[in-house]
């Protein structure tokens, strides 16, 4: 294993997800409003999100296969308009309003499984790193297929301690800070992202169009 390239993966990771963002908005917000065992399922939901990232890394990878950036553009815009519905639904959601669960998706109104699957998939931070620059952390063993293995057992630890961290603090802050004022901050954050991630995506696409 090339340790270089290992410690600067890790270094990387770690940066990445503890960057505030549209997962640790969403994280802070179930966390705050649904308690700690929705915002790890939310958690868990983001992780199978970046798995299913992974995958479409590594294919382009073994297969030699260049994303389009038209396609890119084209979704990072879905995925700023899921979040900016989040946003909407943190920012409008009533003190009296009740998390409510889907004993089928384990889901509430503010987050679980599903919502951080969704919102891992269509995050505009993940979908950039893991297919523009995850490939060039391919050589950290010389089998292919052990560093696959190894970045996302390295991804998978990372980014499940860094929100557990997340989720442990903000459920501490909940008893001495507001819950709604907590709400309140995670969807301006989210709808931050999802206003700028807008902004940039629409004028890539329109320069790539004008382009072609």
């Amino acid at each position: 294993m090339n340790t270089v390239i290992a410690a600067t993966y890790v270094f990387t990771v770690t940066l990445l997800v503890a960057t505030p963002g549209p997962v640790v908005a969403l994280i802070v917000n179930t966390a705050s409003t649904a308690g700690a065992r929705q915002a790890f399922l939310t958690a868990i939901g983001t992780n199978l999100a970046s798995l299913a990232l992974i995958s479409l890394a590594a294919y382009t990878v073994i297969a030699s296969v260049a994303v389009s950036p038209v396609f890119m553009s084209i979704f990072g815009l879905f995925g700023c308009v899921f979040i900016g519905y989040l946003a909407l639904d943190a920012l409008s959601r009533r003190p009296d309003q009740a998390s409510t669960v889907d004993s089928d998706t384990g889901s509430t109104v503010h987050g679980g499984l599903w919502r951080g699957l969704l919102l891992g998939i269509s995050n505009p931070k993940d979908i950039i790193f893991f297919v523009a620059f995850f490939p060039q952390f391919i050589q950290i063993t010389p089998s292919p297929k052990h560093s696959l293995l190894l970045l996302s057992v390295l991804w998978v630890v990372i980014d499940l301690s860094v929100l557990g961290a997340y989720i442990l603090i903000t459920r501490k802050l909940v008893s001495h800070i507001s819950e709604r004022l907590i709400s309140r901050c995670a969807g301006a954050a989210l709808l931050l992202v999802a206003l700028s991630g807008t902004a940039y995506n629409g004028r890539d696409l329109l320069r790539l169009l004008a382009v072609d």
